[in-house]
């Protein structure tokens, strides 16, 4: 989160500033663990917004709120500059996956610090860049910084889960001059540490783009003494198994061949060796096998990726279900032709008593 925080507050000084990090520490970890102990399992990220308000207008700086859905709001912060140069954007989203919290061993928003890390939802997404993003306006706000640009700071709401479109969508479509910039920081990207350095810096030319679908079979409903050959969650098993293990084509394009060809300059030798091979079509298969096993991020990189999430079935253990489903997570490629990728699916499965059903999109395609 250090090297996050010191990445924005350059992007953002004209001046440099001396920041003591070590006194900043204890600061910023405070603001991080009580940002991850608001419950923001998308819903109430108004609460965190509460949150932020507090503290910045604490220290002179104004802030403003705005609002679809009065429990998920999004927060808007602005240090002014002279104007010189177009503002810049920071944005993180205040919102968290939702949790079982049967399966944590801590409590998820206790923010617990063990074995020297701090545990709970939200603990990398997004709350780090929520907590930096506060820091670098407290920062900027405490040592005067001149600035040639204004300085935005957006807490969104939605990002996990934005159906209704109260957070960015609402903010670009209602309030696109709270937050018109040059050009944001955001999640992303990132930075790979080992032994507590910074080994690389990503940068994000493109996302891909989901697309999510349900698969839904249908059978003939009866009693569960009476076994049936129709039987919806039958069907419906075979095809989530045939997709789970479908391995949809490897595709490099710029980005991504250009990525694994700098990685291979700095990593060690056998894992140069095994990126290099993806550059080859000789060895890529016998490459992204392993990078299947080893590197699963890696490996989703160079595809159409499709991860079976959610099933649904069934309203008792003696009724066999008339209907079963499963929710796919696809991250399309951006280049990807969504419809004949869907065609392809059906021929993987190989069933016509289950059908394929796309889910609305929720965001628009990023540039291949």
């Amino acid at each position: 989160m250090k090297s996050f925080l010191g990445i924005l507050l350059a992007a953002s000084l004209t001046q440099a500033q001396t920041i003591d990090w070590q006194k900043q520490k204890s600061e910023i970890l405070e603001h991080y663990r009580d940002l991850i102990k608001i419950d923001t399992q998308i819903s109430n990220e108004t609460k965190a917004v509460e949150y932020i308000k507090k503290v910045l207008e604490a220290e002179g700086i104004p802030t403003k709120t705005f609002a679809q859905d009065p429990t998920r709001a999004n927060l808007v912060a602005r240090l002014k500059g002279n104007g010189s140069k177009r503002p810049i954007l920071i944005l993180a989203h205040t919102d968290v996956v939702p949790v079982q919290r049967e399966k944590w061993p801590v409590d998820p928003f206790g923010a617990v610090i063990k074995d020297g890390y701090v545990w709970g939802r939200g603990s990398l997404d997004d709350k780090p860049v929520l907590a930096a993003n506060l820091m670098v306006m407290l920062l900027l706000k405490r040592n005067k910084v001149q600035l040639d640009r204004d300085v935005i700071f957006l807490a969104e709401s939605g990002e996990e889960a934005d159906t209704t479109g109260v957070g960015i969508n609402f903010m670009v479509k209602q309030h696109f001059d709270e937050i018109d910039a040059e050009f944001s920081l955001t999640e992303g990207g990132g930075a790979s540490i080992e032994n507590g350095k910074v080994v690389t810096m990503n940068i994000g030319t493109a996302e891909k783009v989901p697309a999510r679908v349900r698969l839904v079979a249908n059978g003939t409903s009866g009693h569960g003494s009476v076994p049936r050959q129709d039987n919806a969650l039958i069907h419906l098993g075979a095809a989530v198994e045939k997709v789970g293990r479908w391995q949809t084509p490897m595709r490099l394009n710029d980005t991504t061949r250009t990525y694994f060809e700098k990685m291979a300059t700095i990593s060690t030798a056998e894992k140069a060796a095994r990126y290099n091979a993806l550059l080859n079509p000789a060895s890529a298969d016998a490459a992204q096998r392993w990078m299947a096993a080893n590197e699963p991020a890696s490996y989703s990189m160079l595809r159409t990726s499709v991860v079976p999430t959610m099933l649904k079935a069934g309203v008792g253990a003696n009724v066999i279900p008339s209907e079963a489903e499963a929710t796919l997570d696809i991250r399309a490629l951006p280049d990807e032709d969504i419809a004949k990728f869907y065609a392809e699916m059906g021929r993987v499965i190989g069933d016509p008593a289950v059908k394929i059903v796309p889910l609305p999109a929720t965001r628009p395609p990023s540039p291949a």
